[in-house]
């Protein structure tokens, strides 16, 4: 049995501010170039059924250990949004399990098609979303001009 859970939480509450705070700091510490961040999600994109915002937590203690999100962005084509698991809890399949939670979502939503975009630095992350079937893409959205930029996309069965 796993020893966390995940669930859903609000984009604006004090635990999603927290994870988005470390993960915007790794990233830009990651990629300091200019432009090469792309930060932005608003609570609007992932509301009920526009998308989802999840929590992993330690089931024990509740200690927030990462978090994801989901929003569609056209009818059919969800996006995978701001995945970040905490550096002292990797290793333990939670963001497996946070990409498999978010994938469950989007299917939900009625996506057929699933995006992200992830960096060319984060190797974890990469093997990560291959692992689960995502294959690289043509760049997206405002990821066009970003050279670091990976995206990747899936088709749900």
């Amino acid at each position: 049995m796993a020893d966390f859970r995940i669930s859903h939480a609000p984009l604006t509450g004090p635990t999603a501010r927290e994870l988005i705070l470390e993960l915007n700091a790794e990233l830009a510490e990651l990629y300091p170039e200019e432009g090469a961040n792309h930060f932005r999600l608003d609570p609007e994109e992932v509301r009920p059924g526009r998308g989802a915002f999840l929590i992993a937590d330690d089931g024990e203690t509740g200690t927030p250990l990462g978090c994801g999100a989901v929003r569609l962005t056209e009818p059919g084509v969800a996006e995978i949004k701001r995945m970040y698991v905490r550096s002292n809890a990797r290793g333990r399949g939670i963001g497996r399990a946070l990409l498999l939670a978010l994938l469950d979502q989007a299917a939900a939503l009625g996506a057929a098609r699933v995006v992200l975009e992830t960096g060319e630095r984060q190797a974890e992350a990469l093997k990560l979303y291959r692992g689960a079937g995502f294959a690289e893409t043509e760049r997206f959205g405002e990821y066009v001009d970003s050279p670091l930029s990976v995206c990747m996309a899936k088709t749900l069965t």
